[in-house]
């Protein structure tokens, strides 16, 4: 049975919905060119700390690029994520909509940073996560395969693995980085 939280959130996401517009983007070379990467985190500790060891990983992948690392409000991303070479940004409860969504002054706050692309590593739906993806429609929005797609995602990676979260989590960022690296490729040989 659905709570109210999750009705009156279903309805400001079906208002979002209608609201949105989708722009081009061309792949992947927006990709390549984001300057600014925001990584939104899952809620669950056992989750963080399994991201954590992709940290060097996804470091690697965006070399050049600056990432910042979002997690649900209340989460204990502080005590587990290093701070050292990534920007942590996740919002307080007042940044927080009763329903569970971005307020809006705090995605107002998010877009001053430009992302050029959203990484979304929730594995199971999170309305939190979708209010700022529906938010910036201009960046390249990569989530897990789950169906959600568009407008959620404009990528959507899908893996072999079903229940394996570590293996899920290391498939989207390698697929990640083969995308990128066949198009620095595929640029060296027009030069």
């Amino acid at each position: 049975m659905k709570t109210i939280r999750e009705i009156a959130a279903r309805l400001r996401l079906n208002w979002m919905l209608k609201k949105y517009h989708s722009y081009p983007i061309n792949l992947p070379h927006d990709m390549v060119n984001a300057e600014r990467l925001l990584v939104c985190l899952p809620e669950g500790q056992r989750e963080l700390t399994m991201i954590r060891q992709f940290l060097p990983d996804l470091s690697q992948v965006f070399y050049g690029s600056e990432i910042f690392l979002m997690a649900s409000p209340g989460s204990p991303v502080y005590d587990i994520f290093p701070r050292k070479g990534y920007r942590i940004v996740t919002p307080t409860s007042k940044n927080v909509c009763w329903s569970g969504l971005a307020h809006r002054s705090y995605i107002e706050e998010l877009k001053k940073n430009k992302y050029g692309m959203i990484l979304d590593l929730n594995l199971r739906s999170n309305y939190f996560a979708r209010s700022i993806l529906l938010s910036f429609p201009r960046a390249v929005r990569i989530g897990q395969g789950d169906g959600s797609g568009l407008p959620y995602y404009n990528v959507e990676i899908k893996t072999r693995f079903i229940r394996d979260e570590k293996n899920i989590y290391k498939s989207i960022i390698e697929t990640i980085e083969n995308l990128k690296s066949s198009s620095v490729a595929s640029l060296d040989e027009v030069r």
